[in-house]
């Protein structure tokens, strides 16, 4: 037998420890990272090897190796993931792992220069992009500018869809691109690497550049534990690597500004839709859904050839329920935070309880105020009656096979139609009075995406339709004049302010254990307590999820970080 030790992690999360093997004859080709099966307390388990290890008495030996695993150059990334946002390293590892046994990997093939230049030569750092502007430029500027060093480039979009159809047009170009299911190739080294968010955890040795499309898309948050997002990963990664990072946003939140000095896109205006705000607080209240502009710009779009014409979206946020006058149509909001009202218990207030009040209309003094609510099918409805056409309703819970030239839904249908002449926000004001911080960019990249089925100003196709009850809003002046400066400064400094990333950290702590968990740490950090827990915030985000992992073990508690 031999005399070799190695440190091994099993999958057992709950022992977030190595223990100690001896290698066999059939198992001393092991490396880090490669996967092995171990016997652990009499049950056999599968784990990594961390690396060599000193030998101590007792030591049981390695069962059999199951081949391939991350690249022991990713194993200190992966303990940088576990944690800053205070997670087992297993449950990071698995990321890393592919989901079959790989005994082999294929040869990486050379990369090529390409045959033809990119169109136009961009800078790495954070990019404004228009929502028409193609971002295979960017992708095609980056490998020019990393092809020749060592190593691979990543490249990110926010759906495996969309990481399919891009795979296929660099392929077209001549670049050899590993997709979504080659997790061979990513670990071969393969030139280029293209994926949506777990991609940032893709398991190339090393990285010679990374471009992240749609950086602030919020499918690069994972919606399980551990709660990781793939811009900060991949920021990470390339600070570790050397390497260069391209990440391009519609509207910039404040941690992507934080990569560097923006650059926007030359074309910018041009490649913007052309977007009309209607106020609903002027018009008739008996318009039904459809204002009259919007039912004027409708009919326009159903004279013209495109399959589906006119797409009209309804996406309820939060409880969606708004209070608005009657007599003129201003919106119920709370006089300390502007947040829209709704009924509570003795009058209506914000969700935040700032002021119980009687419901009147703070600037005409009328005292009926109406509900500004309705479903998507209620909705559909009133559309198809107001266009008289049949209509196809498409949310995530259900959606038909064959659409009419009328869709109306959620934002599902972003997932269903590629193009169209009319895309129609018929409450605006449920992204404009969203109860979180980034909803002023929400906002903003809702009418982007809308704008990439509609075409930009130079295409003259079709436009984009907002109806709203607000009229003093900064959003709604940036998409009218097309200067996102003011919002993207006022979103940097309320950040920096109120301590959101990436000047601070933010973790939620809850379940049955938080109490202990955050016990004395007040003189460290700041400790607030909410309904359902606590948030702690510090400035260091590595060191606040270091610390709360320390302090969670064994506990019974549930820790996100933002």
């Amino acid at each position: 037998m031999s005399s070799r030790a190695v440190s091994v992690l099993t999958e057992v999360a709950a022992l977030d420890r190595p223990f100690t093997y001896v290698t066999t004859a059939a198992t001393e080709q092991v490396r880090a990272g490669d996967r092995v099966r171990v016997s652990l307390q009499g049950r056999s388990v599968r784990g990594w090897v961390l690396g060599d290890a000193e030998p101590i008495e007792g030591m049981l030996p390695l069962t059999k190796s199951l081949g391939y695993g991350p690249p022991g150059e990713l194993l200190d990334l992966a303990r940088w993931v576990s944690d800053r946002w205070c997670a087992p390293l297993a449950r990071v590892l698995i990321s890393l792992t592919p989901g079959v046994v790989v005994a082999t990997l294929p040869v990486a093939p050379v990369p090529a220069a390409l045959s033809v230049a990119p169109r136009q030569a961009w800078e790495s750092g954070p990019l404004h992009l228009a929502p028409t502007t193609d971002p295979l430029d960017v992708v095609l500027a980056a490998y020019q500018k990393v092809w020749a060093r060592p190593g691979s480039l990543l490249v990110l979009v926010p759906s495996e869809a969309w990481a399919r159809r891009l795979q296929g047009r660099l392929a077209q170009r001549g670049l050899a691109v590993a997709g979504v299911e080659q997790w061979a190739e990513m670990r071969a080294g393969w030139p280029v690497i293209v994926a949506a968010r777990g991609g940032a955890l893709a398991p190339a040795p090393l990285l010679s550049g990374a471009v992240v499309i749609d950086a602030d898309d919020e499918s690069y948050v994972s919606p399980m534990f551990p709660n990781w997002d793939a811009l900060s990963v991949v920021r990470e990664r390339c600070r570790r690597d050397g390497a260069e990072l391209w990440a391009t946003s519609l509207a910039p939140s404040p941690s992507v500004l934080d990569l560097g000095p923006l650059v926007s896109d030359p074309e910018f205006v041009a490649a913007w839709p052309t977007v009309s705000v209607v106020d609903r607080r002027t018009r008739d209240p008996r318009e039904g859904a459809l204002s009259a502009p919007t039912l004027a710009a409708a009919h326009r779009a159903l004279a013209g050839p495109e399959a589906v014409a006119v797409v009209v979206i309804l996406q309820r946020l939060g409880t969606g329920r708004l209070l608005a006058c009657a007599r003129c149509g201003e919106l119920a909001r709370c006089a300390v935070c502007r947040q829209a009202e709704g009924d509570v218990e003795g009058g209506i207030a914000c969700a935040e309880l700032h002021e119980v009040r009687e419901p009147y209309c703070r600037v005409c003094g009328a005292t009926k105020l109406k509900r500004v609510r309705s479903g998507v099918t209620t909705l559909a409805r009133d559309v198809a009656n107001q266009l008289a056409r049949a209509v196809s309703e498409v949310t995530r819970a259900a959606s038909p096979e064959a659409l009419e030239r009328v869709v109306v839904g959620t934002e599902a249908v972003f997932a269903r139609v590629r193009r169209c002449s009319l895309v129609v926000y018929v409450d605006f004001d449920q992204y404009l009075l969203a109860p979180h911080a980034s909803a002023r960019r929400a906002a903003i990249n809702a009418v982007g995406r809308a704008g990439r089925l509609v075409g930009g100003r130079r295409e003259r196709r079709g436009e984009v339709v907002v109806q709203t009850r607000r009229g003093d809003d900064a959003v709604l002046d940036a998409l009218e004049t097309l200067d996102f400066s003011r919002v993207l400064e006022s979103d940097v400094e309320d950040a920096r302010t109120l301590g959101l990333a990436p000047f601070a950290a933010t973790a939620t702590v809850s379940g049955e254990d938080a109490a202990r968990v955050v016990e004395g740490l007040a003189g460290v950090v700041r400790v607030s307590e909410t309904a359902s827990g606590f948030v702690v915030r510090a400035v260091d985000p590595l060191a606040l999820g270091r610390l709360l992992k320390e302090r969670s073990r064994g506990a019974r508690v549930r820790v996100t970080i933002a």
